[in-house]
């Protein structure tokens, strides 16, 4: 008789439950068969856009450095202002007049392009035009703008007859020169003849007097003389149809004038001083009979 299995038939069989670890390597490989190629495709994309942002942000990160440390900001460039512009047009308008004004200026200097062709001479009577042109001393052909006419004009005031003179440049080829004569309002005689005074006591001439002009009799007629000086301001502060009528005004002193009229008639005259108010006394009491008559004291005129 046979002895019965250990195992009942029918009956599974135990298998042992313990199993032996995977290597790393096939877990790997494990995972790749789940991922899939595209997932697998797009995980790598991301991770390489990662790492380019990365070394991008830490690039722009070194230059922003290197600029702050050579003290240059990142601020972007601002625009130039209109203003700006404008302002810079103006700039460039005024060089080019200049340059364009120094180049006619250069022109009219150096060249004889405006020069003096003539001389044109106004206010001469007494002196001659001739006398006029020889003490200007300017030379025709000289460019205008290379004549001085301060100095034409004293050249041509220190004639004699001359009180001043004016020098214009008339463009664009003449100079003209305006004389104003010294007119005489007093004589004295002297040796070598009679000689003319200007209302500035100045001696401008020894000539013949005109007619009617009265006689100065002081000691040192002059310009600086104070006699000189008050004899012809009470003759200027005259009436015109008084100072006419007037022959010999003399002055010992300044305190001492004395007029004497064409027909003989004395004027005691005093000092200079209130001479506006005597010169209206005086045209009062002409009109009396009389032979003197004392304006010395205007408040107490008197006629003898």
């Amino acid at each position: 008789m046979t002895e019965p299995d250990d195992e009942a038939p029918g009956e599974p069989v135990a298998e042992s439950t313990a199993t032996e670890p995977i290597p790393a390597a096939a877990d790997d490989d494990a995972a790749d068969e789940v991922e899939g190629p595209r997932r697998r495709a797009r995980r790598e994309r991301a991770e390489r856009r990662e790492a380019q942002a990365r070394a991008v942000a830490i690039e722009e990160a070194r230059r922003e450095a290197k600029r702050q440390a050579r003290g240059r900001g990142a601020a972007p460039a601002k625009p130039v202002p209109r203003g700006a512009v404008r302002g810079l047009r103006l700039v460039l308008l005024s060089l080019l007049l200049i340059v364009v004004a120094t180049a006619l200026g250069c022109i009219l200097y150096f060249t004889p392009v405006m020069s003096a062709r003539s001389i044109i001479v106004t206010g001469i009577g007494a002196v001659t035009r001739d006398e006029v042109v020889n003490a200007a001393q300017v030379k025709l052909g000289t460019p205008l703008l290379q004549i001085n006419t301060d100095s034409v004009a004293d050249r041509v005031a220190a004639i004699r007859r001359v009180a001043s003179a004016r020098v214009q440049r008339q463009y664009p080829s003449a100079l003209r020169i305006t004389v104003v004569e010294r007119v005489p309002v007093v004589v004295r005689d002297f040796p070598d003849g009679p000689h003319l005074f200007d209302r500035d006591g100045v001696d401008f001439a020894t000539a013949p007097p005109p007619p009617a002009l009265p006689y100065l009799d002081v000691d040192n007629p002059g310009p600086t003389d104070p006699a000189t000086k008050a004899a012809l301001a009470v003759l200027l502060a005259l009436r015109p149809e008084i100072a006419a009528q007037v022959a010999r005004i003399s002055a010992p002193s300044v305190a001492s004038i004395t007029l004497t009229l064409a027909d003989g008639r004395t004027v005691i005259w005093g000092t200079n001083d209130r001479t506006e108010e005597k010169a209206e006394k005086l045209a009062a009491l002409l009109t009396r009979p009389g032979r003197t008559y004392d304006v010395s004291s205007p408040d107490l005129p008197t006629v003898k």
